[in-house]
């Protein structure tokens, strides 16, 4: 083991299920979930593409969060389960940046853009008047943009960093993706200032978007209760309550996982977690938007009807 360490740049990861029987079966639990992910997220980007009606900002950022769901699962489930069926473990150093990468871009945008959803229905519900103003076309594009960027150039400081940190222990990565705080304690240098940095960046991206979107719907629930229609309260209420278990599902395992200090995490605990923000989330997020969202319900008989009626 000794010798490979020096004379190999490659990670190994250790993954998250056992290579026995029960593992293989967990795996294809794990798989079954990606598969829906990933048919769920690109068929809400679809359907929101292809019915006119669904053209709002509300919609194209859903559509946006689908694209960053699906790029999300891609980026862990796929090199997990080509480890576990073919019984590797390694993963070359400049494959771990790049998914480290992409881990890191898509968790703190998405981070962004829901806090950009609490926003589009803060005004929606309390300044209906203002809607077309304040979430123009050009508004809802530099939200979009703003957390693509923003996420991608966070993402890139964390990468960069954590690539040229000298790892002169043990490669082995306790984690089934290229996760930063994971490699830490593989490094033989000082790496306290990194991981105040790792706090720090998790509070901006995580912790005070959350906040601002637990205090806009705190705001939201108080119009909701003063309307007089019941129809538009309950509209008004599936659609906050639908955001909101989306919100609670991403950010409370996230927050709990990244702002607590290393002497109190563990690694199987960190492993548990990731899989409900890395796995689960992508999975349920287009379930719940489409189950509980008459207008979605409705566009998917729309567009099914508009494609049988071409076939026939």
């Amino acid at each position: 083991m000794e010798k490979w360490n020096q004379t190999s740049n490659d990670f190994i990861l250790l993954g998250l299920f056992p290579p026995n029987q029960k593992g293989l079966l967990l795996l294809l639990l794990i798989i079954f979930v990606f598969v829906l992910a990933c048919l769920g997220n690109s068929g809400m980007t679809s359907l929101i593409f292809l019915d006119p009606r669904l053209h709002t900002p509300m919609y194209f950022l859903l559509s946006q969060l689908s694209l960053m769901d699906l790029m999300y699962i891609s980026t862990t489930v796929p090199k997990m389960a080509i480890n576990f069926l073919y019984g590797q473990k390694s993963i070359s150093f400049l494959g771990c940046g790049v998914q480290s990468f992409f881990f890191l871009t898509m968790a703190c945008s998405e981070g962004l853009l829901l806090a950009s959803m609490a926003y589009d229905r803060f005004v929606a519900i309390c300044y209906p008047l203002h809607y077309p103003i304040r979430m123009s076309k050009v508004t809802c594009v530099k939200m979009i943009l703003g957390s693509w960027t923003l996420g991608s150039i966070n993402s890139l400081a964390h990468t960069i960093y954590a690539l040229h940190l000298p790892y002169c222990r043990s490669r082995a990565i306790n984690h089934f993706f290229c996760d930063v705080p994971a490699m830490l304690p593989l490094a033989c240098g000082d790496t306290w200032d990194y991981e105040y940095m790792v706090f720090v960046s998790t509070s901006l991206f995580l912790l005070v978007p959350f906040l601002g979107i637990t205090a806009s719907y705190g705001r939201v629930l108080f119009a909701v209760f003063r309307m007089r229609s019941k129809e538009g309260r309950r509209k008004a209420f599936t659609t906050c309550s639908t955001h909101l278990t989306v919100v609670t599902f991403y950010y409370a395992p996230f927050v709990y996982t990244y702002l607590r200090p290393r002497s109190l995490r563990s690694p199987e605990e960190d492993k548990i977690l990731a899989v409900f923000y890395t796995i689960l989330t992508p999975m349920l997020n287009p379930i719940i938007y489409s189950l509980r969202n008459k207008e979605v319900l409705g566009a998917m008989g729309r567009v099914c009807g508009m494609f049988s009626s071409r076939k026939t």
